[in-house]
């Protein structure tokens, strides 16, 4: 499906290692970030995106979106939903060891659909690190952090089913919102809210995925 259009979904390009351990939540990585080593003595940190970290997530997702496979989009958009985002860098454990250093190996956000609802999102870890954990990390991370904010449901448009079902997402089909909620979720100019509410004029974008629900 490398051809398909696609939005924000993750899939491809989750690695489906296993993580050693469950990452903080939002709260407990408001203060410090989750740190994690592995046998070979790098260290990989889930955290927080900045402001400087913007030019190197367009540079994880630009292969993806050159390949149709994330959409593409402009910087400001990416400052706008900064705060959704999380990020992971690895590299040797003095380098990391919660002070920001090392090299940023993927990135993900989670936007908030609704009272009970979120998305993960716009997820991608290069090419020289998938394999290791990183992807389940993030993933966890994420979900961590939307229990955090009280989000009781979380969705994903997606290729990758094992690699969701194994964090216990389970296929779905539609929306499941109220129609009031629809209704009012069809106000969104968001393209996410879209292929979530499966509307027509997103369907090249959604074609061939999977859709995804976790209950938190």
């Amino acid at each position: 499906m490398m051809s398909q259009p696609a939005g924000h979904r993750p899939h491809d390009f989750i690695d489906s290692g296993h993580s050693p351990r469950r990452p903080q939540s939002a709260g407990e990585g408001a203060a410090r970030a989750d740190n994690a080593a592995g046998p070979d003595g790098i260290e990989f940190e889930v955290r927080r995106a900045r402001t400087s970290d913007v030019k190197t997530i367009r540079r994880l997702v630009e292969p993806l979106a050159e390949d149709r496979i994330l959409l593409g989009k402009d910087a400001v958009s990416y400052f706008e939903g900064l705060q959704e985002f999380k990020i992971v860098t690895a590299g040797p454990t003095r380098a990391v060891a919660g002070n920001g250093g090392g090299e940023t190996v993927a990135c993900g956000a989670l936007h908030v659909l609704w009272e009970d609802l979120a998305e993960v999102r716009t997820v991608a870890t290069d090419a020289r690190w998938r394999g290791r954990g990183i992807g389940r990390r993030l993933i966890e991370s994420l979900l961590a952090d939307a229990a955090d904010l009280g989000v009781r449901r979380v969705f994903c448009l997606t290729f990758e089913v094992s690699f969701f079902t194994g964090l216990g997402f389970t296929p779905i089909d539609g929306a499941p919102v109220e129609p009031d909620v629809y209704a009012e979720l069809l106000r969104s100019h968001d393209e996410g809210v879209a292929e979530f509410l499966d509307l027509a004029r997103v369907k090249p974008n959604t074609l061939g995925n999977t859709r995804m629900l976790k209950i938190l």
